[in-house]
């Protein structure tokens, strides 16, 4: 399956002042696939060595001299690698502290070799043993699951694509077939999901039942990290906290609430929880703007956010959602509903590279998103159908006078009022542009 990032793959090979390169992402999200598939067809052949599966290999970094490294590798795997044209990729990376430091040495001495480390739960390990990246001698690109346009390609939609794309920079509607057959496949990626392994299945069979079965195993290989990659007595909280997360975005008020977790308990008993989660990838925390004011994050609460999970896929299976639910709009679905629209366009948001928050005044008003685009502040409201009416948008707009807003809902393409509506499924068209 094609993926974005493939592109700023190449734009890392070509580069005049290319550095080691660090792959982030959660489990599953298709990493080792698409370094593999870009290593065999952009270089005339690959070294892979995975740290996790061959533990002998970090006997190689004993000394981080990389000519030293390369002999020992490339002896041990029979391959011969060559300047320029091998690719080396050092997977799951966390399980040799060595070769991560060796990245340094690489980058100062041998920057024609050309190498790119992953691993899964880099963060979490590199927290976790108080080590560091190797600063300023590595670049770093994150992947992350399949978003809504990478879906659209893999079920040959370029020509939707390009359609949305259009109707997005014109503001002009996208033709009612065109529409309707966007928004079906929307719904359909609700219950699906971007992570590769499950988006191939459904491909393969459309069948949702062995889709669910795929996100379980997903799921299953997250609580196993849990327990092997944390600390003993932060297992059972971490397990917790990810379990909790769906829960509370079928709630009206969706700011996460240690005390939904469990009656009575505060930040401090769950903090180092929620820092693993985000570090190993697997779910992010969109923060509350105190403050309307330039720079944002320098503006935002520390303490109030709200908890997405990584994959919308993966949110829908945790509340076990079955595909009708989703397609008819069940109505006891639709209190999830709304949540689990945010998390889709938080997600989205993400992948596009804004960095978004949330604001409030009181019980007066909420914005789902506010970000930067260009110069401007700019908010935005999210709406999981094509009932639009709400006052929030108007009491900040009275307030804060942005150059205009955003709706994202069901309805086509627009601009009225100096709001653009947007519809669920062009949200990976917004991006730091005006």
């Amino acid at each position: 399956m094609e993926r974005k990032i493939y592109n700023r793959l190449i734009e890392w090979k070509n580069s005049k002042d290319r550095k080691p390169l660090v792959l982030q992402g959660a489990r599953q999200v298709g990493k080792t696939y698409i370094v593999n598939l870009f290593g065999s067809n952009e270089y005339a052949n690959v070294v892979y060595c995975n740290f996790e599966k061959e533990k002998g290999l970090a006997d190689f970094f004993s000394d981080l001299i990389p000519e030293n490294i390369i002999k020992k590798i490339s002896y041990y795997k029979r391959k011969e690698v060559l300047q320029e044209h091998t690719l080396i990729i050092f997977d799951e990376i966390q399980a040799c502290p060595a070769a991560l430091t060796s990245l340094k040495y690489f980058c100062e001495e041998a920057s024609d070799y050309h190498v790119i480390a992953m691993g899964s739960l880099l963060g979490v390990s590199v927290h976790r043993e108080q080590n560091s990246f190797p600063v300023g001698k590595v670049q770093f690109m994150n992947l992350y699951p399949m978003d809504f346009e990478e879906f659209l390609m893999a079920t040959n939609n370029q020509f939707l694509i390009e359609e949305i794309k259009n109707c997005y920079v014109s503001y002009k509607p996208l033709a009612t077939p065109f529409h309707e057959l966007a928004l079906k496949l929307y719904k359909e990626y609700l219950y699906v999901g971007g992570m590769p392994a499950v988006v191939e299945e459904y491909l393969k069979n459309k069948n949702y039942e062995l889709v669910k079965i795929a996100q379980q195993s997903i799921l299953d290989s997250y609580f196993n990290d849990m327990g092997k990659y944390n600390k003993a007595s932060e297992i059972p909280k971490t397990k917790l906290v990810y379990q909790n997360i769906s829960n509370q975005l079928a709630k009206e008020n969706k700011k996460f609430k240690y005390s939904a977790i469990k009656s009575g308990s505060r930040a401090k008993e769950f903090e180092d929880a929620i820092q693993w989660l985000c570090l190993a990838g697997i779910a992010n925390q969109l923060y509350k703007l105190d403050h309307i004011k330039i720079p944002l994050n320098a503006n935002r609460s520390l303490t109030d956010f709200k908890f997405y999970m990584n994959d919308v896929g993966l949110c829908s299976a945790s509340q076990n959602l079955l595909i009708d639910d989703i397609v008819y709009d069940n109505h006891e679905y639709l209190d999830f509903k709304g949540g689990l629209t945010e998390n889709y366009v938080n997600n989205q948001m993400i992948v596009n590279g804004q960095q978004c928050y949330y604001w409030t005044s009181g019980n007066q008003a909420e914005i789902d998103f506010i970000t930067r685009i260009g110069k401007d502040i700019i908010p935005i409201e999210v709406k999981s159908s094509d009932n639009i009416r709400s006052r929030s948008l108007s009491v900040y707009i009275a307030k804060f006078k942005p150059a205009y807003a955003i709706r994202i809902s069901t309805k086509n393409f627009g601009f009225e009022n100096n709001i653009k509506s947007v519809p669920l499924y062009a949200v990976f068209c917004i991006k730091n542009k005006v």
